[in-house]
């Protein structure tokens, strides 16, 4: 196999892969192991010969040490669900070659367009060859291209036995887009110490911090009659519902915050006069926002539920995931190395925060200190995605120099 990292992240995408929130199968979508079994076809025939798929979806594999000396096992990992955000069925995948700049119009929907003001990252992009879509699905960058990027790096060690080594784990993941990407992972048959997640945005970054998360259910009971007859006796579960929605505060909200700001976001509201269902997630950068956001939320719902004499509510938290700076402050070496590795690679090393999780997040509480790192891909969840050649290709040196920076440093 002599594959770049675009024959195979071009080959990626077309498998449509979408995760689906509202199914309680993992994964949750059977056709993302069509996606894993190419890949297991793929990492056997590059020589790994352990490399599977588990019935839970997820794909492992091992490239062996080829140093005598003991290196700590570290693991590269991609998921390989795209959201559910926008259609990924039938995906064709575009080339502009040369990039010269200027907006990108996508030729399947002209009122898609790539446009440099929502793009800014497009202005390092001259020369290079952007991957767009041709604006009906999303692209799937998020996280294929971390998958092609992982297994061109893995092939290179392969095929280059005076690259020194440790021995190097793989695993791609189902259901990461719908936060389940590590609910089945079995860690003690993957057998590494530290991973890193290749599932970022812009080359050269790298993010040792993530939102902490949390969901929220709000489930309101009203008391649903003949509306011939409800003068005085109705209580209409989804005119609370919407009552609750008008009232959330605007300048705490995804389109109205960046940075280190959290927010409150409704993502999905059901109902019927009896009874209506409002769910939330909720984000910041510590448990204590968390907990002032949400009793925030539900100070909000006493004051609406007061004006609905007969209604009732409830109100349930659910855990999502945390930020993983606690843990990854542990484990300096395991940042520093990853600067170190872009630095070789040819770019100037960005720590960064995540307005998001990764399976990363949850990885490092359950033992696996995990950061993130750059696949290049922008856009995300959107038919307006889009990578370059050039940002894949560097995240492929940035890998296989980490490789090399683990044993140099052991």
């Amino acid at each position: 196999m002599t594959d770049t990292v675009v024959d195979r992240f071009l080959r990626y995408v077309v498998i449509d892969t979408q995760s689906d929130p509202s199914s309680a199968a993992q994964p949750s979508t059977e056709k993302q192991k069509n996606l894993g079994r190419v890949l297991v076809a793929e990492l056997q025939a590059i020589g790994l010969s352990d490399a599977h798929m588990d019935a839970h979806g997820y794909v492992y594999a091992t490239i062996p040490s080829n140093v005598d000396k003991p290196v700590p096992v570290i693991c590269f990992c991609s998921h390989m669900d795209t959201a559910p955000d926008f259609t990924g069925t039938n995906v064709k995948p575009q080339i502009v070659q040369n990039y010269q700049g200027g907006d990108i119009r996508l030729s399947g929907d002209p009122q898609q367009i790539i446009r440099v003001s929502d793009n800014p990252a497009l202005h390092d992009q001259i020369g290079n060859d952007i991957i767009t879509t041709e604006g009906t699905t999303l692209l799937g960058a998020d996280d294929k291209a971390g998958l092609a990027e992982i297994m061109t790096a893995a092939q290179i060690l392969v095929d280059n036995p005076d690259i020194r080594h440790g021995t190097i784990k793989i695993l791609f993941t189902p259901d990461e887009e719908i936060g389940r990407g590590v609910d089945k992972v079995d860690l003690e048959k993957l057998g590494a110490e530290f991973a890193y997640t290749v599932d970022g945005e812009t080359a050269g970054h790298i993010e040792d911090e993530t939102f902490s998360a949390d969901g929220v259910e709000i489930t309101v009971h009203g008391v649903a009659i003949h509306p011939g007859f409800a003068k005085g006796k109705m209580v209409n579960a989804t005119k609370i519902a919407g009552a609750i929605l008008s009232r959330l505060p605007k300048d705490a909200a995804p389109e109205t915050t960046a940075g280190k700001d959290g927010f409150v976001h409704p993502t999905g509201v059901t109902g019927s006069m009896e009874k209506a269902v409002l769910n939330f997630i909720v984000r910041d950068f510590n448990d204590e926002g968390l907990v002032t956001k949400e009793a925030m939320l539900e100070a909000l719902v006493k004051d609406v539920m007061a004006e609905y004499p007969g209604a009732s509510y409830t109100f349930a938290v659910k855990q999502q995931y945390r930020n993983m700076k606690t843990i990854l402050d542990r484990y300096p070496q395991l940042v520093e190395n990853a600067v170190e590795a872009i630095r070789r690679a040819g770019m100037t090393p960005v720590r960064g925060s995540i307005r998001g999780g990764t399976d990363g997040s949850r990885l490092s509480f359950m033992g696996l200190p995990c950061p993130n790192i750059f696949a290049g891909g922008h856009a995300f969840h959107s038919p307006l995605e889009w990578v370059s050649r050039q940002d894949m290709e560097r995240a492929v040196k940035t890998l296989v120099e980490l490789a090399k920076i683990w044993e140099e440093r052991a």
